[in-house]
């Protein structure tokens, strides 16, 4: 027997178990301080009322033999795919079809499997910084990554590779940046990637925060992009989906590869290693897109924005060099002083008990920044200010 060793390529701890190790131990030696937790991007706002009725009508069919469910479709339920195809790219002009949607547990999960479906000689870019599923599952699969830096000079959006790249993973609004990409900009990477015969990964878990109207929502937008890229969408962000899991990929059928359509290959994946989401949740999905669901995660989305606004505002009133926070939960400041990120994370930890996430946990031009979310509540977020304020 022999392991992969591609896995011995990867960092010792992966930066959110190192993040909460620390936290762990500052708060087992202090027990009576109160921390509050601005770093992993976790929702902290119950499921919206019109979602919670549709969830709880779904378990009591559960008890019944009449309307109970037992294992789901594969690729998920006809009616949650024909709801998102609806609201999700219809509504926006995109031409996707329900056959073209996969159901899953959630967008981390489709964003270190879909690389299955690729050979192991493809060479994989990413952006830096970046979220770290890409570059770990593809390090798990042996595959070489090259990186496109994101950095003030570029307004964090990269240029196109400058070394051909055969799948290019791309997040926008950006975790962790904030950032976002512009049209023009996102059909650059189209056009590169049918020129080039390369796939786009597109993470679009947090386009609900967008407020600016000439941001796209989706890669789909773009012409073309039906042909080169597979698109990932997650219900945790936009609708507090984080403890039930549920997402769905994108994979078109125009997207054909050597003779083969990658819809097709995705789907064979899914039903051979995966059983489906639950049924009361995908019915709870459902529901987000109905009129008071959507008015509803409308409301949370924008009070998770009203969290990011007066991070923004404060911490700019302090001095810091902020970005993102506007179309987008998330807030990348420059850490003072010079400090490194994780100097200033223990800092923040050990001085105002307030955690984030250093920079250097998203990649080399990470360093030195620092990331805070808008998704904890809104007192303890004015709180974590004022602490910050004290420093």
């Amino acid at each position: 027997m022999k392991i992969n060793k591609d896995y011995l390529n990867l960092s010792e701890n992966y930066l959110f178990s190192e993040i909460a190790k620390r936290v762990k131990a500052y708060s087992e030696e202090n027990p009576e301080k109160k921390i509050i937790k601005l770093g992993i991007g976790d929702v902290t706002k119950p499921i919206a009322a019109p979602i919670m009725e549709a969830l709880e009508k779904a378990v009591s069919e559960m008890g019944d033999s009449k309307t109970f469910r037992g294992y789901a479709p594969d690729l998920g339920y006809s009616f949650l795919r024909n709801a998102i195809a609806e609201s999700d790219y219809k509504a926006r002009g995109c031409d996707i079809d329900p056959d073209e949607i996969f159901v899953s547990d959630g967008a981390k999960s489709d964003c270190g499997n879909i690389q299955e479906i690729f050979d192991k000689d493809n060479v994989v870019a990413v952006t830096d910084p970046v979220y770290p599923v890409y570059v770990d599952s593809n390090i798990m699969a042996g595959r070489k990554i090259i990186y496109m830096p994101c950095i003030k000079e570029n307004n964090f959006v990269p240029e196109l590779p400058t070394e051909k790249a055969d799948i290019i993973y791309l997040c926008f609004p950006n975790n962790p940046t904030g950032t976002v990409i512009t049209k023009d900009k996102l059909q650059e990477f189209v056009d590169y990637a049918r020129k080039n015969d390369a796939v786009i990964i597109y993470d679009a878990a947090y386009e609900a925060y967008i407020n600016d109207p000439s941001i796209p929502h989706s890669i789909y937008e773009c012409e073309g992009a039906k042909e080169v890229a597979i698109e990932l969408h997650s219900f945790s962000k936009n609708a507090g989906f984080t403890g039930l899991r549920l997402g769905y990929a994108v994979v078109p059928k125009a997207l054909v590869r050597e003779g083969v359509s990658l819809n097709h290959l995705w789907a064979r994946r899914h039903s051979t290693k995966y059983n489906g989401a639950p049924y009361i949740v995908q019915r709870a999905g459902e529901a987000v897109y109905s009129p008071e669901g959507k008015l509803a995660v409308k409301k949370q989305v924008g009070e998770y924005m009203e969290n990011a606004a007066f991070i923004r505002k404060s911490l700019i009133d302090l001095g810091y060099e902020v970005y993102g926070g506007e179309n987008a939960p998330y807030i990348w400041l420059r850490a003072p002083f010079d400090m490194s990120g994780w100097d200033f994370f223990d800092l923040l930890l050990k001085r105002a008990n307030v955690v984030g996430t250093p920079g250097e946990g998203f990649g080399k031009f990470g360093a030195g920044y620092f990331r805070l979310t808008a998704f904890g509540d809104s007192e303890n977020t004015r709180e974590a200010i004022e602490r910050i304020k004290a420093l």
